[in-house]
């Protein structure tokens, strides 16, 4: 083949290689992420490797990020101020279970869809008088939600003008005061609440109404300030982000760690809270 050819050739290759290329210097190979350290079944700290967090949502993320061809770290960064602290300066990447807030958009560029959607149930002890089917049945009743709960701030404002919803310092302690005949009806988690009725041996003893009465998504959002935040990474993350609901493993990710949760909560020494 002559040189005419072999130059032909050349380009024709150089041409193909383009893409692979292009694609390779747009995108982060490695992404440090974080979040609260409180929330499971979504997210709580490793009890066996403490740098860690683990979940439901550092899961479907490493899924994800697999798929792109990306390593992810998901670090514990301290208490959820600190976590966010870490992201908005860029010292982490990405907050993997951000509520969204409009005070944070000059920060972070939030991914949609969420990642998972978090429904909030009303719970109630078996054979309870109070009848609930809309919001409208809990007015005039005493009820409990978790200090730790990461509820929309719509309905943060609604239940203030309202509701008469008491804080407790976590799940159990709410758990507790409905099983005391304290407050009439507790505003939980749907993974959480099922996974801490039946650590706390309350299985057959509350009922979860199934209509939500908030339902907030946990985002992941990229900082800013972040080297990796990159039109092709957001790109990637919300088309990753689309075809999740579509997908039963994300049910089965979310179940799995309520699994994880319940016996780690089992054993007392490194049993997280919510």
């Amino acid at each position: 083949m002559g040189w005419p050819g072999r130059w032909g050739t050349f380009m024709a290759l150089g041409v193909a290689l383009v893409p692979s290329l292009a694609l390779a210097v747009g995108k982060c190979e490695r992404v440090v992420a974080t979040g609260s350290p409180d929330a499971p079944p979504y997210l709580w700290r490793d009890p066996a490797d403490p740098r860690h967090l683990i979940g439901a949502s550092a899961d479907l993320l490493a899924q994800v990020a697999a798929e792109l061809g990306l390593k992810v770290e998901v670090l514990y960064a301290g208490k959820r101020s600190q976590a966010m602290d870490e992201v908005r300066s860029g010292r982490m990447d990405l907050l993997v279970d951000a509520p969204m807030a409009l005070d944070d958009l000059d920060s972070l560029d939030f991914i949609h869809p969420p990642l998972v959607l978090n429904d909030y149930l009303v719970w109630t002890q078996q054979g309870s008088a109070l009848v609930y089917n809309t919001v409208g049945d809990l007015h005039g009743h005493l009820g409990a939600v978790s200090a730790r709960a990461r509820l929309t701030a719509s309905f943060e404002s609604f239940a203030q003008e309202n509701l008469s919803l008491a804080h407790t310092e976590n799940l159990t302690q709410a758990f507790q005061q409905l099983m005391l005949g304290q407050v009439e009806y507790v505003v939980a988690g749907r993974y959480a609440g099922l996974a801490m009725a039946q650590t706390l041996g309350l299985g057959k003893d509350l009922v979860a109404h199934e209509t939500p009465l908030d339902r907030p998504g946990l985002y992941v959002a990229l900082s800013h300030n972040s080297a990796c935040n990159d039109p092709w990474l957001r790109g990637q993350l919300a088309k990753k982000m689309t075809e999740l609901p579509a997908s039963a493993q994300a049910q089965v990710i979310v179940q799995r760690n309520v699994e994880r949760w319940k016996a780690q909560m089992q054993q007392p020494p490194g049993a997280p809270k919510q």
